[in-house]
């Protein structure tokens, strides 16, 4: 899933997640992955309040504990927050009931039905029971600012190419992006701000009642 856009098969799969919010209005969704990150997560939020621009947050809840000022001001500033599991866990990699608990503990301290799973993966049964608590929210345009090998040139072309109308834009406010991301954000926000784009968070009124989890992973007998 670490690509440009998914495979166009997961959206057939996965009926209910967010890949876009489709606009008739030039807005975009912009959101991080991986912080709050100490020396990237203030340049960013420095950038975006400059142009005045809401984004969305997908935080992990090791780093919210490490780092509950960095927590507190992405709130504090009007931007939205989502749930990135607690220790940044691939799901393909890791067993359901290990995942979820891992989840259920960031949740204790990101308090989001926001949901995003890191690298975009999941498995059938993660991603049965999680719907059930959460909006899961994907993308459809991934900048590659984590990739050494992508230069910041080439993350803001592939935004430029794919951004339309309602698109969920990924970015990261993490330690491999330090270098690129916050050129990367302030380049997108001048070239579709002179388009008359507007930039957003996500908003939890857009999507349907989602009830807040108070789950019980149940453990292996």
């Amino acid at each position: 899933m670490n690509q440009i856009r998914p495979s166009f098969l997961f959206p057939l799969l996965f009926r209910d997640v967010v890949f876009r919010i489709p606009a008739a209005e030039k807005i975009l969704y912009l959101t991080f992955d991986d912080g709050p990150t100490p020396g990237v997560t203030p340049q960013v939020l420095d950038i975006l309040q400059e142009y005045g621009a809401k984004a969305s947050f997908f935080v992990c809840g090791e780093k919210v504990e490490k780092h509950p000022d960095l927590f507190h001001r992405i709130c504090s500033e009007g931007h939205a927050v989502g749930n990135h599991t607690y220790s940044h866990l691939n799901g393909w990699k890791t067993v359901a009931n290990s995942y979820l608990a891992d989840v259920e503990r960031a949740q204790k301290v990101v308090q989001s039905n926001l949901f995003r799973p890191p690298y975009g993966k999941l498995t059938w049964r993660q991603y049965r029971y999680l719907r059930k608590y959460y909006r899961i929210v994907l993308w459809d345009v991934m900048c590659g600012d984590y990739d050494p090998a992508v230069t910041s040139r080439s993350c803001c072309e592939r935004i430029r190419r794919h951004a339309i109308p309602g698109s969920a834009v990924v970015f990261h406010d993490s330690e491999k992006a330090a270098n690129k991301s916050p050129d990367v954000l302030e380049q997108t926000l001048k070239y579709f701000g002179g388009k008359g784009y507007r930039f957003e968070k996500m908003n939890l009124d857009s999507f349907e009642t989602v009830v807040s989890p108070t789950c019980q992973v149940q453990k292996k007998s």
